[in-house]
């Protein structure tokens, strides 16, 4: 049975029920000595608050997608080792009947369906609807510097299929989810396709294509896109890798890329416009934050070296580096009283200085989720599309 979806939090719906009606009924009828009665009520109840705890705990991962898989939940990765080939073996994309350029380069169908095997968007939109509403293809992207590889969702806007633009290259944009996250959270719960189409179609945003992700490239450890010492180099594996790869096999610019994410993919998304603004142009932030984060799900990502560190700290780089020359937007809940919420929020755009900008957005009574992050997906899309080639 799948982690994620209806039927396991039915199954366990029941579970709880039957548990909590035979306790009930088995109560007053337990035997045996005072010691005896004792640990069987005990046992009882444990086997109801577990079932609880596991209802609650499945619920809770529905709502929020956080483990997508049981082999997620335990911390193995499904992707497999990574594969030498650039995207284009993911995609398996060729001409149409009609001559559009779905993708540079032709694979044989042994490799597309190996590739394409955790495909679980691929019926978005149906191919006959590609040219009104897009598409949303499963793909892996393997990293030739950072030699790391994670699977990712690609959305290509109804123009990537319109003869009318079958030799326009689209600006890309890397939507990062937090941590741990689910990719497929960015499609069926905060809608970016379907807001993108919403947008492009009232004249607020133009055409890009959306590479959605998970910065949990190295699970179950957080990253906080860093390239660790002596492990995995993530920050190179999202700003150089993934959109060399795109660029390389999809009609998609090179340099001149937004990033967007919420909260640890809004640090990642904010830090891949300022440490890599040859690439990256602009930044959307849904509730991230700006400094540097060490827990027990990070671990040391520095080596012990404070200049690591420092190097990771988007507040340390505006103090004593020169600004880049990126824009970012900001929002965040009044609401997210921590220490990564609305201050560190403002203390972030007090540093900043030309020819970095920076745009700060509040959402009044709004806080870390799913509901008031979308509520700014469409301004964060058009504010990219205004600064996008």
């Amino acid at each position: 049975m799948p982690l994620l979806g209806w039927p396991l939090v039915l199954t366990l719906s029941v579970v709880t029920l039957v548990t909590m009606v035979v306790t009930l009924v088995a109560w007053p009828r337990v035997r045996g000595g005072r010691p005896l009665r004792v640990a069987q009520r005990v046992g009882l109840l444990l086997v109801t608050q577990v079932a609880t705890v596991l209802l609650v705990a499945a619920g809770l991962n529905n709502y929020g997608y956080f483990f997508g898989s049981w082999s997620d939940l335990v911390g193995q990765t499904s992707s497999g080792a990574p594969d030498p080939a650039t995207i284009s073996r993911a995609l398996g994309v060729k001409p149409d009947s009609s001559g559009t350029d779905h993708g540079r380069t032709g694979v044989a169908p042994s490799q597309t369906q190996s590739a394409v095997a955790h495909a679980t968007q691929s019926q978005w939109s149906t191919p006959a609807q590609w040219s009104t509403k897009g598409r949303v293809q499963a793909v892996t992207i393997a990293g030739a510097h950072s030699g790391m590889s994670e699977e990712a969702l690609v959305y290509l806007p109804p123009q990537y299929f319109q003869p009318a633009y079958r030799h326009t290259r689209f600006p890309g944009v890397e939507v990062l989810t937090g941590y741990p996250g689910m990719t497929t959270a960015l499609v069926e719960r905060m809608h970016y396709p379907s807001i993108l189409l919403s947008e492009m179609a009232h004249h607020r945003a133009k055409p890009m294509v959306l590479v959605m992700m998970r910065p949990t490239i190295a699970p179950p450890r957080d990253t906080e896109c860093t390239d660790v010492p002596a492990g995995p180099l993530a920050l190179t594996y999202f700003a150089e890798d993934v959109p060399r790869a795109v660029a390389s096999d999809l009609r998609v610019n090179a340099t001149g890329w937004g990033a967007m994410g919420d909260s640890t993919g809004g640090y990642c998304a904010t830090k891949l416009a300022m440490t890599h603004s040859s690439v990256f142009t602009s930044a959307v932030s849904l509730s991230g934050y700006y400094h540097t984060l060490r827990d027990g799900t990070t671990g040391d990502l520095w080596g012990g070296s404070p200049q690591v560190r420092h190097l990771n700290d988007l507040e340390w780089l505006l103090q004593h580096q020169p600004a880049p020359p990126v824009s970012v937007y900001a929002s965040i809940g009044t609401n997210e009283l921590g220490h990564n919420g609305i201050v560190d929020t403002r203390r972030f755009a007090s540093l900043v200085r030309p020819p970095m900008s920076v745009q700060v957005v509040t959402v009044a009574g709004g806080g870390h989720n799913f509901r008031d992050w979308s509520r700014v997906v469409p301004a964060g899309l058009d504010f990219l599309a205004r600064r996008l080639a």
